[in-house]
């Protein structure tokens, strides 16, 4: 390689870095994602978290987001995931007739894998699976934009997926039509027509122009950058999609030499947006509950709170009166043998007594999807029944696979961005069931 070539690749780099060439990148893919959402006004427009969460508006977005993972449509890595079924979408696309969902990606794609492989084998399944509890249900041919080899491929799965949602403890709703997925891309001349159709559309909206090298000069003085929103960790300076559009025309008129200083103010003074209050598990009779910890609140004074939190500061405000139980989880490999013994054991002591007084118990974790989730899957499975009645320890409850992906199934279908990490799950499965291992 010459010293031009790494130069010019070095410079590429650098400008596809800059955080002013980022923002100005995804505000005008916003423009394009604003212009389909106005020709298809009655259809709720979602962010494909958590890329899709920078180019849709809150103003005009609704506020129930979907997780489909470009991971499960990867070449030979097909999957349909029961973690992330994202059934919670099909009572909105029944009422709506339909929804614009949002995403994006980066140089080498026009279309990100989340919209083009893992929305529509979502399709297929969840049609599939509702003719399997429905049986009179008509089959639509599905729609795909993949290549004939990788179509087939999939295709042969379908079947054994939708046969294992069909059997799992979810609420498949019997849809009056089928789904079907559509693409739109800044690309496409003529956007689709959905009134005619005798399907769900699902539209997926692919926000980014695709550029050749994935960067290309705008006289407006930035560098446009294909799918800018991805990965902001490793650019966004703590800037996140609520700021960006909390503070979106101050951001976007702040000179390149001045931005840095004005992120940086903002990620440590804004204040935190009003939080979501705690999910309700409705399996537990609704005395567990789940939240983040920075959505702890003291609505319930009869409600016990669990709080396991990474930070050394004050965590809480709660009552005094309140039945609160703090505990500090640690980091890495040593976290993980913390969290099997010593905040595994005194969570579910905590659990046990407040049941035991018929206390409800808030439990939560600096996210509220992964920690406090798997505490809750634990409690689940020592204190309530097949049909989530509490049964307390008079009855010694059965522990298998099966039985912990029900319960784990339970806590999804009210709060479906939980994701317990594979390690937060193998320190379950030790805690319940050492040595055997019976969660992957």
């Amino acid at each position: 390689m010459n010293a031009n070539t790494r130069d010019a690749l070095a410079e590429i780099r650098r400008e596809a870095s800059d955080i002013y060439n980022r923002l100005h990148s995804i505000e005008e893919d916003t423009i394009f994602v604003e212009t389909v959402a106005k020709s298809y006004p009655d259809l709720p427009l979602l962010p494909n978290l958590r890329c899709g969460a920078w180019y849709t508006n809150p103003d005009i977005a609704t506020a129930v987001p979907a997780y489909f993972k470009s991971t499960d449509g990867h070449f030979s890595n097909w999957s349909f995931n029961l973690r992330r079924p994202n059934l919670h979408l099909l009572p909105l696309i029944a009422e709506r007739n339909g929804i614009v969902l949002v995403d994006s990606t980066r140089a080498g794609k026009k279309i990100s894998d989340a919209l083009s492989k893992t929305v529509p084998i979502w399709c297929a399944v969840v049609n599939r699976a509702i003719r399997i509890r429905y049986p009179r249900r008509k089959q639509l041919a599905g729609t795909t934009i993949l290549s004939a080899q990788e179509h087939a491929q999939i295709a042969l799965r379908i079947d054994k997926w939708a046969d294992d949602l069909s059997k799992s403890s979810y609420d498949v709703p019997n849809l009056a039509r089928p789904l079907r997925p559509l693409w739109i891309t800044p690309a496409t001349s003529n956007f689709p027509d959905v009134d005619a159709l005798s399907c769900f559309p699902i539209i997926c909206v692919s926000a980014s122009k695709q550029i050749s090298d994935g960067l290309e000069r705008r006289s407006g003085g930035f560098s446009y950058i294909q799918g800018s929103a991805d990965d902001h960790e490793a650019w966004g300076m703590g800037l996140t999609p609520d700021l960006f559009w909390r503070f979106h025309d101050e951001l976007l008129t702040t000179p390149r030499s001045r931005l840095p200083g004005l992120i940086s103010t903002l990620v440590t003074t804004s204040a935190a947006r009003p939080g979501r209050q705690a999910t309700c598990i409705s399996k537990s009779g609704g005395r567990l509950l789940l939240c983040a910890n920075g959505d702890v609140a003291d609505e319930d004074p009869a409600c016990a709170h669990l709080i396991v939190t990474t930070s050394d500061a004050e965590c809480t405000s709660l009552n005094p009166s309140t039945s609160v139980l703090v505990l500090k989880a640690q980091a890495g490999k040593k976290g993980q043998h913390h969290f099997l013994s010593t905040v595994l054991p005194q969570s579910i002591a905590f659990i046990r007594t407040c049941l035991s007084k018929d206390q409800r118990i808030c439990v939560s974790c600096d996210s509220g999807n992964d920690i406090a989730a798997g505490i809750v899957l634990v409690a689940l499975q020592l204190f309530f029944g097949e049909d989530g009645e509490y049964c307390g320890e008079k009855k010694q409850q059965v522990v298998n696979k099966k039985t912990l992906h029900t319960r784990l199934e339970w806590i999804i279908s009210d709060r479906p961005e939980v994701n317990p990490s594979r390690s937060t799950l193998k320190r379950i499965n030790e805690f319940l069931l050492t040595p055997q291992t019976v969660i992957s």
